[in-house]
């Protein structure tokens, strides 16, 4: 089954709910980036974030999100749109901790004091920026956090990302359930109920990758709305000219600098790792045009 997200309302109680399976979105930014196992989990519960906050964006509105800490990792990064396309990073890909009670120390790889940062594009003057404290440094709890604080919407958010143990990953998704007013405190004390008694999300998304299935089976009984079920991948909206434009933007005598050097420039993506080069000569076409 392809990577895909599905949005879904339980009308009666107001509740809003989505779930995704990332699994192939995670495993080609892991193929790009080569992070290492704890590294390539926090990546993974990232990329599930942003496609779960891109699907409540319509149009060609945008989010990003940045998780930063005082641990190894550094930073998350992580862009998302409506259309379901994804990409991220980690500042340093090759942190691997020791399991912590069994679990991969996403936590200690963030670092305990730090702030999650959320920028909406959504197509007027000025982008909307949300910060907030770490609270946790796991990834889901964070995200949550931030929605109820800063954007006045209480939410569960469930991540998960299993590697594979072959350097791959055997699945990767999750869920983000809202209360949006007026809110039904009966019933969200009822599906908090059935968060908490759910068994290990990984587990559940091996035995059946369908984000249907999993919002079927949180609110098994009542009465779902599905709206909409489509695709997510992941998708980097670099290009050689938005790179030229990078370069232009240094102005005339940064580029002259790079021209004295009589060698090619190389200009790597964050994101997809996608490289570009520009030749001596090219960049003297560079510089007369951000001369002129």
């Amino acid at each position: 089954m392809t990577d895909h997200i599905t949005r879904a309302l339980l009308p009666g109680a107001n509740l809003r709910a989505l779930a995704c399976i990332t699994t192939h979105t995670v495993t080609e930014a892991c193929r790009r980036h080569q992070p290492a196992p704890t590294a390539a989990v926090a990546l993974g519960r990232a990329l599930s974030a942003g496609a779960l906050m891109g699907a409540l964006l319509k149009g060609r509105e945008r989010v990003a999100l940045k998780w930063e800490g005082n641990g190894p990792l550094k930073k998350i990064v992580v862009q998302a749109d409506a259309q379901g396309r994804v990409q991220g990073y980690v500042a340093n890909p090759q942190v691997d901790l020791p399991l912590r009670q069994g679990r991969f120390d996403i936590a200690g790889a963030l670092g305990q004091a730090g702030i999650l940062t959320v920028t909406k594009d959504l197509l007027l003057k000025t982008p909307y920026q949300g910060i907030v404290h770490l609270i946790s440094s796991e990834i889901g709890e964070d995200l949550a956090y931030y929605l109820g604080e800063s954007e006045q919407i209480p939410s569960a958010v469930g991540l998960t990302c299993i590697p594979d143990g072959q350097g791959g990953i055997a699945v990767a998704g999750g869920f983000l359930i809202q209360s949006l007013p007026p809110a039904d405190p009966a019933m969200v004390e009822e599906v908090s109920r059935r968060i908490e008694e759910l068994p290990p999300l990984g587990r559940i998304l091996l035995d059946n990758p369908s984000a249907k299935a999993l919002l079927s089976r949180i609110f098994a009984g009542l009465d779902l709305e599905i709206l909409e079920t489509r695709e997510v991948a992941f998708a980097c909206s670099c290009s050689r000219e938005r790179t030229l434009q990078a370069l232009r933007a240094l102005g005339p005598e940064e580029i002259r600098n790079l021209i004295a050097r009589g060698k090619e420039v190389h200009m790597t993506c964050e994101f997809c790792r996608q490289e570009y080069i520009f030749s001596p000569e090219e960049l003297k076409t560079i510089e007369e045009g951000s001369a002129s």
